[in-house]
């Protein structure tokens, strides 16, 4: 199956093409925090001359707890995220949840992310697909890969073809998800970049209660187990103090985390592509 080439600002991103890498906080909690944070991130890129595309989110509208942090909203959110663009001059990634925002994010993102479990929303969809940016679909926690090509296809009657296809996990009994890493092959079948969430895959949803819990110890394991098969790059949530951050705290990655992560990916990767073509 040709692999298809998704282009933003120079970064190329295809299964048969060097990892990408998606990272920042869950959420943006405060413009100082933020624009910190990326900056961190995009030095650690940089440094090992790694792409990086930077992401968060305005307004997390699926907590688990009514009273937990949700973010600054649709028109601060992202007057942050174009700060921090324009800055680091990289591409920038965030959530949409409803079709009305999707017009409106387009004029500062570079990629509409649905959410999970948003995924076969349809209205949704194409209000994203519409606007012509790249679409990042997060599969569903309860969807099988296969069913990802209806997706796609929602997607491609738009005549957009800038599709991003994400697996993060899918939900095992109650609080639990497990990777099935055959997603990653048959998602790729579908033609489109494929990407691996690193950090929710290991979220344990509701494990504390009122909030979500995880293990962020295994988000390297698996990223490097995705990379064994294939894929065109890593999604993953970094914060300068997990354990004080306002949303998915338990499975962040501290700075040195994510070095580390880059750089065994990195070595994996390309061992990979280049076996891929002899």
């Amino acid at each position: 199956m040709p692999q298809q080439i998704v282009s933003l600002q120079g970064i190329d991103i295809s299964n048969a093409l060097p990892l990408v890498y998606i990272g920042g906080p869950c959420i943006i909690e405060s413009e100082e925090g933020y624009l910190s944070t990326v900056r961190s991130l995009k030095k650690i890129a940089d440094d090992q001359n790694r792409r990086l595309i930077l992401k968060a989110s305005f307004d997390k509208a699926n907590r688990t707890s009514l009273s937990a942090y949700r973010g600054p909203g649709i028109e601060e959110g992202l007057r942050i995220l174009a700060a921090a663009k324009a800055e680091l001059r990289a591409p920038v990634l965030v959530d949409v949840h409803e079709p009305w925002q999707a017009a409106r994010c387009a004029a500062v993102a570079d990629v509409l992310q649905i959410p999970a479990f948003l995924c076969r929303q349809t209205d949704l969809v194409l209000a994203c697909a519409e606007t012509g940016k790249a679409v990042n679909v997060k599969k569903g926690q309860f969807l099988a890969p296969q069913s990802m090509e209806n997706i796609v296809r929602k997607i491609e009657s738009t005549g957009n073809r800038r599709i991003l296809l994400t697996e993060r996990g899918s939900s095992f009994g109650y609080g639990d998800l497990v990777v099935d890493m055959r997603s990653l092959h048959i998602m790729r079948q579908l033609g489109y970049p494929v990407i691996f969430d690193a950090t929710h895959s290991v979220q344990k949803p509701g494990a504390l209660g009122n909030a979500t819990g995880g293990d962020r110890t295994l988000a390297p394991v698996l990223a490097r187990a995705a990379t064994a098969v294939g894929i065109a790059g890593i999604f993953f949530e970094a914060h300068p103090q997990p354990e004080k951050a306002l949303s998915d705290g338990p499975n962040s990655l501290t700075y040195d985390a994510v070095a580390e992560l880059m750089r065994q990916t990195e070595r994996i990767d390309r061992i990979q592509k280049e076996g891929s073509r002899e």
